[in-house]
């Protein structure tokens, strides 16, 4: 879908949706509880339901009410007799594959775009070592057949943290004691922080000797839980630069005290000269002359195309700095955003490893492309409050990923939004 972009300042108030990290760990969490748990404030974005589908087939009802999903279990989880299909998302793939080590039945994974390539061997080291059945032709599908036995799990933790979080769902179930003891720096750590707080709302008790370091007693149950989910930052951070290049904004639903990792982006944008300002809960957006930064993306990598389109028009360099495993998302951001911007009149050089960002005074109107990317989509969409001609962008429904309706919050805050 083609969207026609208006330059316009943004401003008013706004209610951010709910953190997708937290909504993909809250169902799955509720899925391993016997009885009933509410989950709240969801928004059902193609990823989540992927995650929804996907514990459905594991023999789970998932009852959807407005924004609640009711989750009922009775009984074991059941091997799923159809592939589990994880669409574009990481998340559900990378979380359900150790489930797979629950059942004596094969169980088949399949998805769309990128994600069918996307990197999978710390799970594969894993079988091998376990004697656990896989086969992966170098893309999706994967089958996997074999039971996990508990022990201790060596992996490299620079990849991604997904695959910590995966194992630390499944191993507090086996018939014994386990161990995740990381090979390399964990990269993303507070995803893993995100997943240890639900996992302590629903029961299950892990222990953290360091961020390499867990150990996870075995022959333990979840509980069911009632959970709000909070507002996302990740989502936030497209709003928190509008404002700063707009006339400012308002946003409602985000925690404080989170330990959502993207929370980064107040201390990114107010080392930028970004004025933020939390009151009665909200958190508001004064507009602001930004400046160049050094921005480390290694435990934020989901922000660095809006840092990046914030970075373009603001005074000086901003550096973008350990950021390879963009390029591993659902496209190669770094390229991507350099290119896309590029065309708009920013003045961006990639690296093997970031970006070298020189500001310029602000952006041209253009036609650009979305890369079947949700979060490229967002930060060119949000240009146009820099921007001295219309922004038409290709391929914008790629939104649907994980933000719906963003288009339609972009209006709500003076987004001048016309579909072609």
């Amino acid at each position: 879908m083609i969207r026609h972009i208006e330059p316009s300042k943004l401003s008013g108030t706004l209610r951010i949706p709910p953190s997708k990290s937290l909504s993909h760990r809250a169902v799955l969490a509720a899925a391993l509880a016997e009885g009933e748990s509410v989950i709240e404030n969801l928004i059902f974005s193609e990823d989540i339901i992927a995650t929804t589908e996907a514990v459905r087939a594991l023999g789970v009802e998932a009852v959807q009410e407005g924004d609640k999903l009711i989750i009922r279990r009775s009984g074991t989880l059941k091997a799923p007799t159809e592939p589990l299909h994880c669409n574009e998302s990481g998340s559900t793939l990378r979380f359900l594959i150790p489930f797979a080590g629950l059942f004596d039945a094969p169980v088949v994974f399949t998805g769309a775009g990128k994600l069918t390539t996307r990197p999978l061997d710390p799970y594969f080291d894993l079988f091998d070592r376990q004697g656990i059945h896989y086969d992966y032709p170098g893309q999706l599908p994967l089958t996997v057949k074999g039971k996990l036995t508990p022990g201790t799990f060596e992996m490299p933790g620079h990849i991604s943290s997904q695959f910590v979080t995966g194992l630390l769902y499944v191993l507090p179930l086996l018939d014994g004691d386990s161990e995740i003891i990381l090979t390399s720096p964990l990269e993303s750590r507070d995803y893993v922080t995100l997943t240890l707080q639900i996992l302590k709302i629903f029961g299950i008790d892990v222990e953290t000797v360091t961020p390499e370091h867990y150990k996870i007693k075995g022959n333990q149950a979840f509980k069911p839980a009632n959970y709000r989910v909070e507002g996302d930052y990740s989502q936030a951070a497209f709003w928190i630069a509008g404002g700063l290049m707009g006339d400012g904004l308002v946003l409602k639903d985000l925690s404080e005290v989170s330990e959502q990792g993207d929370q980064r982006i107040l201390q990114i944008v107010k080392d930028m000269g970004g004025n933020l300002e939390w009151k009665d809960g909200d958190l508001i957006v004064h507009p602001s002359k930004t400046h160049g930064a050094v921005i480390d993306a290694s435990q934020c990598p989901d922000l660095v195309p809006i840092c990046a389109t914030l970075a373009a028009v603001s005074e000086g360099q901003t550096h973008v700095i350990n950021a390879a495993r963009v390029r591993l998302k659902e496209s190669d951001r770094l390229e991507a955003i350099r290119t896309e911007l590029n065309k708009l009149g920013a003045n961006i050089t990639e690296e093997p490893e970031g970006l070298i960002i020189e500001g310029v005074q602000g952006f041209t109107g253009g036609k650009v492309e979305g890369w079947n990317d949700h979060r490229i989509v967002m930060s060119l969409a949000i240009a146009a409050a820099k921007a001295s001609g219309t922004i038409e962008i290709e391929g914008s429904g790629a939104i649907k990923k994980s933000y719906p309706h963003f288009f339609e919050d972009l209006t709500k805050t003076g987004g001048k939004v016309t579909n072609a």
